[in-house]
């Protein structure tokens, strides 16, 4: 029976620079750091609460779109652009850019009742439930 292993192309680089105090570098190909839209939802009577972390962005760039029960949060955070002379970035770690979130609810919303508000970098959606339409019979000819 035959041993497999797997092939590290940087090993073999390891043992050429064994002497050196440096190591060759292996790069990420996450450059970019996506931010994640923390989000709570919750259900009581006939409203569900969205309770959505979006730290950083203004109320202005915000939008919220309901299809049916299809919600889509969404908003960018804009870069800064004042730059003081003299002065010299030593790490840059905030995230700028468009976040994004949608997910799906178990009923349809009544779009019309939506209700936000956006505090302290928690926006806060109240979604009613569309009211049940009621079923009726039709006849066959």
């Amino acid at each position: 029976m035959a041993n497999i292993t797997r092939y590290d192309p940087f090993n073999e680089l390891d043992d050429m620079f064994k002497g050196l105090f440096v190591r060759p570098m292996r790069f990420d190909l996450d450059l970019a750091p996506q931010m994640r839209m923390k989000i709570d939802v919750t259900k009581a009577d006939d409203t569900y609460t969205v309770k959505a972390d979006i730290p950083g962005v203004k109320k202005d760039d915000i939008q919220v779109s309901v299809d049916g029960n299809e919600v889509t949060i969404s908003g960018e955070i804009k870069r800064e652009t004042e730059e003081k002379k003299g002065e010299e970035v030593l790490r840059s770690e905030r995230y700028y850019g468009k976040i994004s979130r949608s997910f799906t609810l178990p009923h349809d919303v009544d779009e019309t009742k939506v209700v936000a508000k956006y505090a302290d970098g928690v926006l806060k959606l109240t979604l009613p439930m569309k009211g049940k339409s009621a079923s009726r019979k039709i006849a066959v000819n």
